[in-house]
């Protein structure tokens, strides 16, 4: 699955609101940040890949 550079440019990250980075070889929304990956799903929503404040990944979208 490939995400366009208008979607992912309104991504934000649901801990920081900082950006995050596509890996779309490993399906993967990334903050480098706070070292947490999120897995991209197209059924669910999907936990972290690593430790967190957070049980699960929801997007946010930035404000304007």
């Amino acid at each position: 699955m490939s995400l366009s550079e208008e979607l992912l440019s309104l991504l934000v990250c649901p801990q920081d609101k900082g950006p995050l980075e596509y890996h779309e070889d490993e399906q993967l929304l990334v903050n480098p940040r706070l070292h947490i990956a999120y897995p991209l799903s197209l059924s669910h929503i999907s936990e972290p890949t690593r430790h967190s404040l957070c049980s699960y990944a929801v997007l946010f979208l930035k404000n304007k």
